[in-house]
């Protein structure tokens, strides 16, 4: 019997170690850019057309590649990084494996530019599907420049299961600002079919942090500083009141690599406890810097998970730190963290003898009033320019008829409003008192009395329900009406709720709401929905994406489905608002409309019935 077991080739072996590494274009930009980092580069642009499907490149200014290296990068196992076991134990960069540019290789066109900043020539390196098909000497810029073309080219069936291209730009953004994030020295820009997504220069953490997720985090973000024995923390954290629904603002980096640890983030959570709901999730960026011999990086594929000597010391450590950076913000909460030298004098405390009272002009010799010779009082006189010579108005003869037409014209109207009643009353009679005994309790439940007995409404699952099957209704015939803003209202959103945004723009426009593209990441809302016209529309479109998320990360929901539910969710009276008797029989004549008026959206009863046999139990009667 001859032997069955052999080696693979290289090309296979990279194919399959390409399923582990490069799951989606997302995880071939993020292992480019932090390529870049560790190369030392201080300006990084990322380019991106058809959702990183059709063409990733990153350009970066770092030391570049020998051609010896520029060779060797592409072969497995290859690394600058580490020379022997102990050295994993000590990883301060962000790759060290070898396998991301063969695994990149072995599913792409890739073409690499690069040239060292001492040399006078680069390297031009051409490989497909791991065959180096062209290596020469070129003219290129200082640094390394990398081209991956037509990803999954050669495995097909695993680029049929790649999402539409807003999923995929999507995951790409939430890489590209968690590597931005965590380096906020480097310059960074990324482009997408040839607009500018993100132009982020290199500033201060909270700057960065403002660049990405937008201008109103200015005033949410509270400073965190703890230097221990064990770690040292720094970062930011939000506002109570800022908090959201999903966790898609929440990032943790170790020693400047993002992770993923359901441990360190309860620990920030319980920093939050009985300041937040249970379903809301508060924003934070923490960095930890620690002893790379404290840690183990080498746990996971894609090195999100870390394992620690002192999880517990660093779980009390965060807590007590996000706790009392809490309490500061509480004390102050309007103070600035970080005030510009420039202004600093402009808000020095004044001291007292600098303080001058206010002084008032009047002139001693007014007198609003002057009895004249028949002991009438006449108005003052009015002056005339500023030479001091006056002359008293004259009072005309007649001014006691001059309301008179006006009364003459409240009688005549008074008239026509009686005689149009008396007409409507004996044309069609109008009962303005509904024979419905309704009652609102702690303006949470509406009682409404059966003949068997009453039944209890939900108000806020049953307004949830009306306005549910009504979404889906305008959804299927594009029948949203639209309540046109007399001044349109700019919004600004963050990269991955912009690329959302965009997705179901067609669907939204079908619930009624009119609003159109307004540069990078930023929308013009010219309409709401005519039943929303009260609301803010940077808070309406805020927590409808924000519904949106959260139901497809939970409930797994078709688009139609999750836009109808989060709309009506955002939109739907809360419980706790007093709603008159004419609002009650509207709610329950609605209600009971519906297709399933039993169930609310969260697949709870709406209603609850006693029957008076019940009732009679209880009182032993």
């Amino acid at each position: 019997m001859s032997d069955i077991i052999q080696l693979l080739p290289d090309a296979v072996a990279n194919q399959i170690a390409a399923g582990e590494v490069v799951q989606r274009p997302a995880s071939a930009v993020k292992e480019l850019v932090e390529n870049a980092i560790d190369a030392g580069a201080d300006k990084i642009q990322l380019i991106l057309k058809d959702a990183g499907k059709a063409l990733i490149q990153v350009i970066d200014n770092g030391s570049g590649m020998s051609v010896t290296d520029a060779r060797m990068c592409f072969e497995r196992h290859a690394t600058s990084k580490i020379r022997k076991a102990e050295d994993i134990f000590s990883i301060r960069t962000m790759g060290f494996r070898g396998e991301a540019m063969a695994s990149i290789a072995a599913i792409a066109q890739v073409e690499l530019k690069t040239r060292r900043h001492d040399d006078e020539l680069g390297t031009i390196l051409l490989i497909e599907g791991s065959e180096v098909m062209k290596q020469e000497p070129c003219q290129c810029s200082a640094g390394t420049s990398i081209s991956v073309k037509n990803l999954f080219y050669n495995t097909p069936a695993r680029r049929n299961f790649l999402k539409s291209n807003p999923v995929e730009t999507r995951h790409i953004i939430d890489e590209f600002q968690r590597v931005a994030l965590a380096h906020p020295n480097i310059f960074f820009t990324m482009h997408h079919d040839g607009q500018e997504v993100f132009h982020l220069p290199a500033a201060t953490l909270k700057q960065r942090i403002v660049h990405l997720l937008g201008t109103n985090y200015n005033q949410r973000l509270v400073p965190v500083e703890e230097d221990t024995s064990i770690i040292k923390l720094h970062g930011y954290v939000g506002k109570p009141e800022f908090a959201r629904r999903t966790r898609g603002e929440q990032f943790f980096f170790v020693n400047n690599r993002f992770i993923k640890d359901a441990y360190l983030n309860h620990a920030v959570s319980a920093a939050f406890e009985e300041l937040l709901p249970d379903d809301c999730y508060p924003l934070y960026v923490l960095f930890i810097d620690i002893d790379p011999s404290r840690i183990d990086v080498n746990v996971h594929p894609t090195k999100t998970e870390i394992k620690y000597q002192d999880d517990k010391a660093i779980y009390a450590i965060i807590r007590s730190a996000v706790k009392r950076a809490l309490g500061k913000y509480n004390i102050t909460p309007s103070l600035d963290f970080e005030i510009d030298n420039n202004i600093q004098h402009m808000i020095t405390p004044m001291a007292v003898e600098d303080i001058v009272a206010p002084t008032i002009a009047f002139n001693p010799e007014f007198n609003p009033f002057e009895k004249n010779n028949k002991g009438t009082i006449t108005p003052a006189p009015s002056y005339s320019g500023g030479s001091g010579s006056y002359q008293r108005n004259a009072i005309p003869s007649n001014w006691d008829t001059l309301y008179q037409i006006s009364k003459r014209e409240e009688v005549v109207q008074h008239e026509m409003e009686v005689d149009t009643e008396t007409i409507t009353i004996e044309d069609k009679p109008v009962h303005k008192t509904s024979e419905r005994q309704l009652f609102q309790i702690h303006n949470k439940f509406i009682l409404s009395q059966i003949k068997s007995g009453f039944m209890l409404i939900d108000q806020q699952a049953a307004h949830e329900r009306v306005l549910y099957e009504r979404y889906l209704v305008q959804l299927d015939n594009h029948s949203g009406v639209s309540q046109q803003s007399l001044f349109p209202q700019t919004v600004t959103l963050h990269g991955s709720d912009f690329e959302l945004l965009k997705e179901l723009l067609p669907d939204i426009r079908a619930l009624g709401f009119d609003i159109r593209e307004f540069g990078p990441n930023t929308v013009v809302v010219d309409g709401v929905p005519a039943d929303l016209s009260n609301t803010s529309e940077h808070a309406l479109l805020e927590h409808l994406l924000e519904g949106f998320k959260n139901n497809m990360a939970i409930l797994k929901l078709d688009k139609r489905d999750n836009l109808a539910r989060a709309l009506a969710r955002n939109a739907a009276t809360k419980s706790g608002t007093v709603l008159s008797l004419e609002e009650m029989n509207v709610l329950i004549d609605q209600l009971f409309a519906c297709q399933m008026p039993n169930l609310a959206l969260n697949g709870k009863p709406v209603i609850s019935t006693f029957t008076m046999n019940e009732l009679l139990e209880r009182f032993d009667k």
